[in-house]
C-alpha cells in the first residue's frame, strides 16, 4: 500500500471549503507544520528565553529588540502563534490518520490470494521448481503448513487449470503487518505529544485568565497584596510557576510570568522550608541540593514532611514540586566603606549593615551627592578555574548548569578535547549596587578575601560593570603582609600628599648616588620628583594633562611629548626604576608611621611592590567615591522551587511510546507478501495425486534488502526444494 500526499477529497461543499480540507487532511501541510515548528524550537533553544528585555537591547539593539519582542522570539514556546502551529499540525495529522487509517486496517485483514499467475513471473524475486511425485493439493498444503510454522499467516485458494476444475492451488502469505501499525502509531504519537505540549502549556492558563477575567499584575509590593483580579484559583488543571521560600517561612503562591506582567497562582497547601542542604566537592562544585520541607494542606490542615532534591520531586494532590534553584533568604551582611579618591575627600571609612534584597541612603557620594546603596547579591561559595591564568573562565555560579556549553566542549572536530580546569573556591562575595539620584546605577562584585590569581600576590578583587550584559572589570589591590588592604591605602594617601612625596625622593635620592657627587643627587630628585608627580595626578604639576589623572598612562604620555622616540626606550625603562624606588620609600615610610617593621628585600615584597604600582595606576578609573568590602554575614538560604500541574505529562508519555513503537516498528518489521501457485504437471490421470506438481513462487516486500534476499533464498530451498538457480531471481 503506497501513502498518499493527498488530503481527503470530498465531493460536496463549496470550492473553498473542499480545496481546505484538502490542505489540511495531506501529508504535504502536515510536514510543512512540522518545519515552521522545528524552525522555531531552534530559535527558542539559541535565543535565550524568558530575560530581561534589558538584555535583548544590549544585544541586539533597539529596532531588532522591539521587532524580535513583536514576533515572541523571547517567549516562543508559549507564543501565540507558536500554539496555533501546533494547534493546525493535530488537526492536520489527525486529518491524515483518518485518511490513511481505514486503508490500512483494511489492508490488514487482505491476503491477495486473487492474484494472476501470470503476475507472478513479473515480480523481482521469484522462482520455479517441479515437484515431482508430489501432487497439487499436498504440495500446497505442506508449503502452507510450513510457512504457518514460520510464523507467517497463510490462506489457501483452490482455482480451475487445464487439468481439471479445483487442480490448482494458491497459496498467499503474509508476515510483518505491524509495519503497517507503525505508520499509525508514529502519527499518532505526533498528536498525543502535540496535545500534551497544549494541554501543559500557556493555552490552558490563558483560557482560564480570559474565563475568570484575570489579567496580568504589572505593580510592585509584596505577593500578599496582588489583588484577586490577578490570581488564578487552587483548582487551575494545568501551571507551572516558581515558588521561593526563605528557611524558616512558608509560602503557598507561586508566579506565573505572562507577557506584560505575573499572575499568582494559588496552591492548595503551603510548602515551609525547614533547611536548605548543599553539599560541595572538594573543589567547591556542588554534589548535591535538597530541601527538607513540611507539606500543609489547606484542606486537611496535615502536615507531611518530604524531601526536595534536584531529578527527585515530591508529589501531593496532583502537584509537582521541582528543586529548580536556590537563592539568599534575606542574609545580613556587614560592609566597610573604603575610599577610592585618596585624602582630601568627603568620603571618610564607615561601616554599615544592611540585608540582602535591601537599600540604604547614603550621604557620601561625590560631591555630596545622595546614593543608594543596594544590596543585590551574598555568595559564599565561589568557583574559579585557575588552569589557563586568573580567572579564565570567570567566576562560576554554582547555581547554573550550561548544558549547551558541556555539550560544545565535548562535540566537534575529532581532534577537540575538553580543556583541563583547575577549579578553587575563593570564598564569600558581595555584589551591590550603587544608584545615583538619577536612577542611574553600577554594580559591583568585591571578594571577601585575598585572592591568589597564579603570581603568587594575593590581591582583593573590586569588579565593576555598567550593565548586567557586560561582564565585571576587576581592579586589584595586594595585600599586605597583614593580609589586609591597610598598606595599599596608606601608600595611597602618601602619594597624594606633596610633602611626603618629596621626602620620599629625597631619601631615594641619597640613598641612590654617592653622597660626593651632590649635583647628580639633585638632578636624580628632580626626575623623580617630576615622575612621581605625574603618577600620583598632581594637578600642580607642569607636565599634568587634564585628560589624565595619573598613573603610567600619565607618565607615557609625557615621554610621548617630550622624548624623542629613539630614546624612549631606555628613558622608560629609568623612569619606571625611579618610581618604583621611590614608592618603596613611600611604603616605609608609611609602616614607620604606622609602628610596623620595614619591609624586607625578597619574592613577597617585590611582588606586592609590582601590583601596587599597577593598581595604583588604576585606582584613578574606579567610578565610585568608594568601594565595599563585605567584613561579616549570616546567611539565610532559600529555595526556589518550580511547582507544576502537567496532566498532559501522560499523555506524552504514552506519545513517546508510541513514537518508539511506530518507528521501531516501520524500520526494522518488513511488510512481506509471497505467493505459490501449484499446478498439476501435464494433463490429468487417474493417478493425478502423486504424478507430479509445478510450483511458481514470488515474493514481496515494502523495501529491497540483502536480509530479504537471503530470507528468499531459505523460503525457495524449504518450500521448492531449490528451484531454479539464483539467476531466476531479479
Amino acid at each position: 500500500m503506497s501513502v498518499s500526499t493527498h488530503g481527503i477529497r470530498i465531493r460536496s461543499g463549496s470550492h473553498a471549503l473542499r480545496a481546505t480540507v484538502e490542505l489540511l487532511s495531506s501529508m504535504r501541510f502536515a510536514i510543512s507544520l512540522l518545519t515552521v515548528i522545528c524552525v522555531a524550537s531552534i530559535i527558542g533553544t539559541v535565543l535565550q528565553q524568558q530575560q530581561p528585555y534589558s538584555n535583548y537591547v544590549n544585544q541586539f539593539g533597539p529596532f531588532w529588540a522591539q521587532l524580535f519582542g513583536a514576533a515572541r522570539l523571547y517567549a516562543v514556546y508559549s507564543a501565540w502563534w507558536f500554539l496555533l502551529i501546533l494547534a493546525f499540525l493535530v488537526v492536520s495529522t489527525s486529518l491524515c490518520i483518518g485518511r490513511s487509517a481505514p486503508r490500512i486496517l483494511a489492508d490488514w485483514s487482505v491476503y491477495k490470494e486473487n492474484i494472476r499467475v501470470q503476475s507472478l513471473r513479473a515480480f523481482g524475486q521469484r522462482a520455479e521448481a517441479g515437484l515431482p511425485g508430489e501432487g497439487a493439493e499436498a504440495a500446497a498444503r505442506r508449503i502452507g503448513a510450513t510457512l504457518a510454522s514460520g510464523g507467517w499467516k497463510v490462506r489457501l485458494q483452490q482455482r480451475d487449470t487445464p487439468a481439471g476444475p479445483g487442480t490448482g492451488w494458491m497459496v498467499a502469505a503474509k508476515a510483518g503487518a505491524a509495519h503497517k501499525l507503525g505508520y499509525l502509531a508514529a502519527h499518532g504519537a505526533i498528536v498525543l505529544v502535540c496535545l500534551g505540549g497544549l494541554l501543559d502549556g500557556d493555552l490552558v492558563v490563558r483560557a482560564q485568565m480570559l474565563w475568570n477575567g484575570t489579567t496580568p499584575y504589572q505593580g510592585g509590593g509584596t505577593i500578599a497584596a496582588v489583588p484577586p483580579e490577578h490570581r488564578l484559583p487552587p483548582s487551575n488543571p494545568t501551571f507551572r510557576g516558581n515558588l521561593l521560600v526563605a528557611e524558616g517561612t512558608r509560602s503557598s503562591t507561586a508566579i506565573l510570568n505572562q507577557a506584560g506582567g505575573i499572575v499568582v497562582q494559588d496552591l492548595p497547601f503551603s510548602i515551609e522550608l525547614k533547611k536548605f542542604i548543599v553539599e560541595y566537592y572538594s573543589t567547591g562544585m556542588p554534589k548535591l541540593f535538597a530541601s527538607d520541607i513540611v507539606i500543609h494542606d489547606r484542606d486537611t490542615g496535615a502536615a507531611t514532611p518530604a524531601r526536595v532534591e534536584v531529578n527527585h520531586p515530591a508529589r501531593h494532590r496532583g502537584v509537582e514540586i521541582y528543586q529548580s534553584s536556590f537563592d539568599d533568604g534575606g542574609s545580613r551582611v556587614k560592609l566597610r566603606a573604603v575610599p577610592m579618591q585618596g585624602p582630601g575627600t568627603p568620603v571618610r571609612p564607615f561601616e554599615i549593615e544592611g540585608t540582602i534584597g535591601g537599600s540604604s541612603a547614603l550621604a557620601n557620594g561625590a560631591g555630596g551627592q545622595q546614593l543608594t546603596l543596594e544590596y543585590a547579591a551574598l555568595r559564599t561559595i565561589n568557583v574559579e578555574n585557575f588552569a589557563g591564568g586568573a580567572g579564565a573562565d570567570g567566576p562560576v555560579d554554582v547555581r547554573k548548569v550550561d548544558l549547551r556549553h558541556a555539550i560544545d566542549e565535548r562535540l566537534g572536530a575529532a581532534n577537540k578535547t575538553v580543556t583541563k580546569k583547575e577549579l578553587r573556591n575563593v570564598g564569600p562575595s558581595i555584589t551591590y549596587r550603587l544608584r545615583d539620584a538619577s536612577g542611574q546605577a553600577r554594580e559591583f562584585h568585591n571578594y571577601m578575601l585575598p585572592v591568589d590569581t597564579g603570581d603568587g600576590v594575593p590581591v582583593f578583587l573590586l569588579g565593576m560593570r555598567e550593565n548586567l550584559s557586560e561582564g565585571f572589570r576587576y581592579l586589584r589591590i595586594p595585600a599586605d603582609d597583614r593580609g589586609g588592604m591597610d598598606g595599599f591605602l596608606q601608600l595611597r594617601d602618601a602619594l597624594a600628599d606633596p610633602a611626603r612625596r618629596e621626602a620620599a625622593v629625597a631619601r631615594y635620592a641619597s640613598r641612590a648616588v654617592d653622597g660626593g657627587r651632590p649635583e647628580l643627587a639633585q638632578q636624580l630628585a628632580a626626575s623623580a620628583s617630576r615622575a612621581l608627580a605625574l603618577f600620583a595626578g598632581d594637578p600642580q604639576a607642569p607636565e599634568a594633562s587634564p585628560a589624565r589623572a595619573g598613573g603610567l598612562q600619565a607618565v607615557s604620555d609625557f615621554m610621548q611629548n617630550n622624548v624623542p622616540e629613539a630614546e624612549r626606550a631606555r628613558a622608560g625603562e629609568v623612569l619606571i626604576r625611579i618610581l618604583n624606588g621611590v614608592l618603596f620609600e613611600l611604603a616605609q615610610d608609611t609602616r614607620a608611621r604606622a609602628g610596623l617593621p620595614p619591609l624586607e628585600a625578597g619574592e613577597a615584597t617585590r611582588g606586592f611592590m609590582t601590583q601596587a604600582v599597577l593598581s595604583l595606576g588604576d585606582i584613578h578609573l574606579y567610578p565610585a567615591p568608594m568601594a565595599f568590602r563585605l567584613e561579616d554575614f549570616t546567611q539565610v538560604q532559600a529555595s526556589v522551587f518550580q511547582v507544576a500541574r502537567a496532566p498532559g505529562k501522560a499523555v506524552v508519555y504514552l506519545g513517546c511510546a508510541f513514537l518508539i513503537l511506530g518507528v521501531f516498528a516501520m524500520l526494522y518489521v518488513r511488510d512481506r507478501r509471497l505467493w505459490v501457485w501449484v499446478a498439476p504437471d501435464g494433463p490429468a490421470a487417474p493417478d493425478a495425486a502423486h504424478s507430479g506438481a509445478h510450483a511458481t513462487m514470488a515474493l514481496s516486500t515494502n523495501r529491497r534488502t540483502l536480509d530479504g534476499d537471503r530470507e528468499f533464498d531459505r523460503l525457495r530451498d524449504r518450500l521448492l526444494g531449490g528451484g531454479d538457480p539464483p539467476s531466476g531471481r531479479r
